[in-house]
């Protein structure tokens, strides 16, 4: 099931703050950029690069995710894992609020979403 139209909202704005602090300059966003999208119920925050051998072509690698879970009103926190598989934040799994989730996404105690 989707977001509602004021969820949706309200996590739109989150993102837009998020991405002005984190985003790299405008001058390099041509070789590293960020990105974010909503695929059901989650939210993926993804880095978006130049592919190696075709620069022309963009690529982009997962960083975060954030889930929602309706029954437990809480939102799971996910990595990306070198297996290409999403693994819990071990530090901090879930959320209540989404913008805690950015929070720790910011923060990155462990060094997954960012390295």
């Amino acid at each position: 099931m989707a977001f509602t139209t004021k969820q949706t909202a309200s996590i739109e704005s989150s993102m837009a703050d998020f991405l002005t602090k984190r985003r790299p300059p405008e001058e390099i966003r041509h070789k590293l950029d960020l990105g974010w999208r909503i695929e059901g119920q989650s939210v993926v925050i993804y880095s978006i690069r130049p592919l190696w051998r075709n620069e022309s072509q963009k690529i982009e690698e997962p960083a975060a995710k954030a889930s929602y879970n309706r029954k437990t009103n809480r939102w799971k926190i996910y990595w990306m894992r070198a297996d290409l598989k999403w693994h819990c934040y071990p530090p901090h799994p879930e959320a209540v609020f989404f913008d805690e989730f950015l929070t720790v996404v910011d923060e990155d105690e462990n060094c997954c979403f960012w390295g």
